[in-house]
């Protein structure tokens, strides 16, 4: 549709409102909904939001070390900028229509800290090296019989999963719930997120979705709204999604693994596929892959953002913990999928399924264009085997602190994103860092009360 259509649409809507929203530093989306004579004034002027979005963590704290926002700024508004090209209807909530927006700084120039400027920024220098793009995120979640109410009641502890046992690939497990298996399905595709396949996995109530793979930008934004359309879905039917990388150490973790190429310009030609290189990877994608695994230790937090996240990333968990490649081999942190012309991709498997989309494939792409622009080699070999023991190029930080100092300490990570964006992140990983190391936990109470 084209802009004009768009808005000729929403006018001629039944409903009299229309929803917004943006995506914060840490994937949530905030929003709200305003009333269509509204949307109608600002949809080309953009409106005030409230850069406070900025300035807090997940649970609304407001940050102490933040630069961008903050007590000493008085936490202003700043610009919002809607992107026509997001618009879609929520089958869930009376089809009303739905839009995402961009954070600017000034008239024109985009707000360096919003993730989904941030990746648009990355894409561009892509498409000017001639590249377009093509990624999918695939997520592992688990659900439960609970609602929010019931599961604060019982202080988040031992939530009723949907379904018992492990059963990976079920068909009964899947009929158990077989209206929210479904409704998922249905609802996502007309919300404009598709599904390329929706199973379960092995662990108690956990599903895995794979989004349908298209250009980098559109490929984020299905990310980030499959992640609240799920909880959303769930919410109707008495249901509690979470994407926590690591809900219970007994249990597998939740993956969001990212699938990537890259395309001609005219988005006819894989360049990741060349018939005549072993396994029909080109140089192009070796570049890629090189440049990813130099730069992950310095853009990791982008990948695994909390705390949690590193609870996923230990061996023997079907995640990796070493800085490896390999052909279709799931122990490692790259798995490349060579194939066709049209199937050929890499899989980036250290991304958790707790993640802000838009930042890992940002991160994902930056890194990858790092490999190409420098030249890079891939000299690492190919793990045969169980990359948890087989490796040469050494691991992964392996908590958020570790990381964040990592990324804090680099040049390449200010080359990657930008000095305003990793001073921004860093802070906000800080104190995310800084908030668990205050708290007290039930490990602590039961291993010390009596005994020490």
């Amino acid at each position: 549709m084209t802009k004009d259509q768009i808005i000729e649409e929403v006018k001629n809507s039944p409903l009299n409102k229309v929803k917004l929203a943006i995506c914060d530093i840490d994937g949530i989306l905030r929003g709200k909904v305003i009333h269509k004579e509204k949307f109608l004034s600002v949809v080309e002027t953009g409106f005030g939001f409230c850069d406070v979005v900025f300035g807090w963590d997940a649970a609304d704290v407001s940050y102490d070390n933040g630069k961008f926002t903050g007590w000493h700024t008085g936490y202003p508004d700043a610009q919002a900028v809607l992107d026509l090209t997001t618009y879609r209807k929520v089958p869930w909530d009376n089809d009303i229509p739905f839009f995402l927006a961009d954070f600017k700084s000034g008239a024109d120039k985009a707000l360096d800290i919003c993730p989904r400027s941030l990746l648009k920024k990355i894409t561009a220098e892509a498409r000017g090296l001639g590249f377009t793009p093509f990624f999918s995120q695939e997520f592992e979640w688990f659900n439960f019989k609970e609602t929010s109410q019931s599961l604060a009641d019982k202080q988040f502890s031992q939530p009723q999963p949907i379904t018992p046992g492990m059963f990976g690939y079920s068909i009964l497990r899947a009929t158990i719930g077989s209206e929210f298996f479904n409704s998922l399905f249905d609802q996502l595709e007309q919300f404009g997120v598709p599904l390329e396949g929706l199973h379960t996995e092995t662990g108690p109530g956990v599903f895995e979705a794979a989004i349908m793979y298209s250009e980098i930008l559109e490929a984020a934004d299905r990310a980030v709204l499959f992640k609240t359309g799920a909880k959303e879905i769930a919410y109707k039917q008495n249901i509690m999604a979470t994407f926590m990388a690591k809900w219970n150490e007994k249990l597998p973790g939740c993956s969001g693994h990212v699938h990537q190429s890259l395309w001609d310009d005219q988005k006819k030609n894989n360049l990741f596929y060349d018939e005549k290189k072993a396994h029909q990877m080109s140089d192009l994608m070796e570049s890629y892959m090189a440049g990813q695994l130099h730069c992950l230790p310095y853009m990791l937090p982008m990948v695994a953002p909390t705390i949690n996240s590193y609870k996923r990333l230990v061996e023997g968990a079907w995640a990796p913990t070493t800085l490896t490649w390999g052909i279709d081999n799931r122990t490692v942190a790259l798995r490349a999928l060579p194939g066709s012309k049209k199937s050929t991709r890499l899989e980036t498997r250290v991304v958790g399924s707790d993640v802000n989309p838009y930042l890992a494939m940002s991160a994902c792409l930056a890194a990858g264009l790092y490999g190409i622009k420098h030249k890079l080699k891939l000299e690492v070999k190919p793990t045969q085997g169980n990359g948890y023991e087989n490796f040469s190029n050494g691991t992964l930080p392996s908590s958020l602190e570790e990381a964040t100092a990592k990324m804090k300490n680099s040049e390449i990570s200010r080359e990657l994103f930008g000095e305003e964006f990793v001073d921004h992140f860093v802070r906000t990983r800080e104190w995310e860092v800084r908030q668990f190391a205050q708290k007290v936990t039930d490990w602590e109470l039961k291993r010390y009360f009596e005994i020490i």
